[in-house]
């Protein structure tokens, strides 16, 4: 993946750490107000960093050529005075699921090989509008199914704090980017935990906004009552910025919220004390380490102690939870992915099909991965005509609990706090044997999913193991302000974890 740097007349490269240099999207553009660094430095920089770390597989694309071109051309607009956007030169990466026009967009799926998108995803649309450098396309499990990035058709990416162990998923080259300075901030999608689990496996924020909060036209849809493009940052600032501009009302979703937008970046209540409930339920769970479960509660204890209300709240549908999600999102999944048969795009047997029937068959045996592929039959099972009522009528009934349970909550409540994982990050290969237990990984994060409301993993602390883990904070369906708030709070109040990357 080589490239060369782009030095035009008139400009001067300083060699530096930008990584280092600039904590903050702020930092970063007042370093280029003052005339410190460029868009084109900068830009010349994260290549460099990916092409050095290239074995991470991080990225299915790299938008070398136009992301240079971009940071020529606001380099300029700059010089000429013009007001800058939000995010004005701010270097971003989108997850392999999220299209971008005239790029890629796959889904880490042999059935798409070679499909380029016509048109912007609207998140990516907002992010261009408002003078972001898009810099490229990042690995995923295939159609965002996976709790590991074990299920590429590109093949593992690898966490960077620890190569032999997964990066979490399936938003893991997203989480991935972030974490190893290979951009500032980059997009995935959460249907089930997807930004968080990876946020939380590699140490850095991963927010999953309320349902409806972001559109979804442009997102390659797993489930489609349940996705949400969510954001992976290094701090909460930078993350509020981005979900600012690319949130809002979109004539070409017709789910999507029409509240008005917040602005994230200046809603703050110094002070401010806060009513948090808990689930003794999920931090007294077997699957939770140990040494999360103590950290947990000691929050809890620190929390209380600055004169915070936490509170423990009865849950008895913890076991229930991703029984009812795999069976409601498996069966949307063999709906969604119905479309894609070879025929109109993407991969084609090489093989001589008997008839029509046969040539759809081979294309999707052979197009689809195995964890795709199992989704897909265990959603056309539950939604058959004998399992409907004992499976997705059930599950649907327990999601209805959930929603009720959120309501009740949040009348006396500001939040809610959770494990984001019940372990830290896993060594590659560990689980891939047993799709059950990958699985139960996921009891956690797919509450959130299941109820529609707004979720962030915050990184506060260092396991013995070496490895990093958060913590999980949940808010009422658009609050993400609120939750935003708390999430600062907690980062620079009570995070433990030393600084392990940079």
């Amino acid at each position: 993946m080589a490239f060369k740097p782009f030095t035009p007349a008139g400009f001067i490269i300083t060699i530096v750490n930008l990584h280092t240099l600039f904590d903050t999207i702020s930092a970063y553009q007042a370093q280029l107000a003052s005339g410190d660094t460029t868009c084109v430095a900068t830009v010349n920089y994260f290549l460099e960093r990916i092409q050095q770390q290239q074995h991470l597989n991080a990225f299915t694309e790299i938008y070398a050529e136009e992301a240079l071109s971009r940071a020529l051309l606001l380099d300029e607009k700059r010089k000429s005075g013009e007001v800058p956007g939000k995010l004005h030169g701010v270097v971003m990466a989108i997850k392999d699921v999220i299209c971008c026009r005239d790029h890629k967009v796959t889904a880490a799926s042999k059935i798409l090989e070679g499909f380029v998108s016509v048109y912007n995803a609207t998140a990516v649309q907002k992010l261009l509008d408002e003078e972001a450098i898009i810099i490229g396309s990042c690995n995923c499990d295939e159609f965002a199914m996976g709790s590991s990035n074990e299920n590429s058709t590109y093949g593992n990416v690898l966490n960077a704090l620890d190569e032999t162990k997964v990066p979490g998923g399936s938003s893991g080259g997203s989480a991935v980017a972030v974490q190893a300075g290979l951009c500032m901030v980059s997009l995935g999608s959460d249907t089930g935990g997807s930004v968080r689990q990876p946020a939380d496996f590699c140490g850095i924020i991963g927010l999953k906004p309320s349902y409806g909060r972001i559109s979804r036209y442009g997102l390659i849809a797993y489930a489609s009552s349940f996705d949400q493009i969510g954001i992976f940052g290094n701090n909460v600032p930078d993350v509020a910025l981005t979900l600012e501009v690319i949130a809002g009302a979109d004539d070409y979703d017709s789910t999507v919220s029409q509240n008005p937008v917040p602005a994230y970046t200046l809603e703050k209540e110094p002070g401010k004390k806060f009513r948090i409930a808990f689930f003794e339920e999920a931090i007294r769970h077997p699957s939770l380490d140990r040494e999360i479960a103590s950290a947990i509660n000691t929050t809890i204890k620190a929390l209380t102690d600055d004169g915070h209300t936490v509170e423990a709240v009865p849950f008895d549908l913890l076991d229930y939870i991703v029984p009812a999600y795999y069976v409601l999102t498996t069966a949307e999944a063999s709906s969604n992915l119905s479309r894609y048969d070879g025929i109109r795009y993407g991969y084609k047997t090489a093989k001589q099909p008997q008839d029509l029937d046969h040539f759809y068959k081979l294309n999707r045996s052979e197009g689809f991965g195995k964890e795709v592929q199992r989704r897909i039959m265990l959603g056309t099972f539950v939604l058959s005509a004998g399992y409907y009522d004992a499976y997705f009528s059930k599950a649907q009934q327990v999601r209805r609990l959930l929603v009720n349970k959120v309501d009740d909550i949040f009348n006396q409540y500001d939040a809610l706090i959770l494990p984001t994982a019940p372990t830290t990050a896993f060594t590659i290969g560990e689980k891939t044997s047993d799709p059950i237990e990958m699985y139960i990984a996921d009891i956690y994060t797919v509450f959130a999913n299941l109820t529609g409301i707004p979720g962030i993993s915050v990184p506060l602390f260092k396991h013995s193991n070496g490895m990093p883990f958060g913590l999980q904070l949940l808010t009422d369906k658009f609050t993400e302000s609120t939750l935003l708030q708390l999430a600062e709070l907690l980062m620079q109040q009570y995070s433990t974890q030393a600084t392990i990357l940079k």
